[in-house]
């Protein structure tokens, strides 16, 4: 039993290391590339709507395009931020179907 436990064992590290050892390596050019990670706009899965840009909402959103998210970019640089989610209705082309299809997702702070 104790021979069995350690055979496994061996195996596991041995199998681990030849696998490893496959990776292929990277070039000096490859190494200095800095990694990018984007942070999406969102706070616990919600969007925030007076901050998202045109492309974050466009991805975000259920039924929203680049022109409908333009409108709603448009809107809030001319009237300033959103008070309620329900002032989205006042964005030509969104209506209460697409307001309620994203409610849970949007976020005003």
């Amino acid at each position: 039993m104790h021979t069995l436990r350690f055979s496994s064992l061996v195996f596991a590290l041995l199998a681990g290391l030849s696998l490893g050892s496959h990776a292929a390596p990277l070039s000096q050019a490859q190494a200095d590339v800095p990694v990018v990670v984007q942070q999406a706009p969102t706070q616990a899965g919600k969007i925030n709507l007076n901050s998202a840009d045109a492309a974050a909402l466009q991805r975000e959103l259920f039924g929203i395009g680049e022109a409908k998210a333009k409108a709603i970019v448009a809107y809030r640089e001319e009237n300033g931020p959103f008070a309620s989610v329900d002032e989205l209705l006042e964005v030509k082309g969104i209506g209460k179907t697409i307001l309620e299809r994203n409610r849970d997702k949007l976020d005003l702070n």
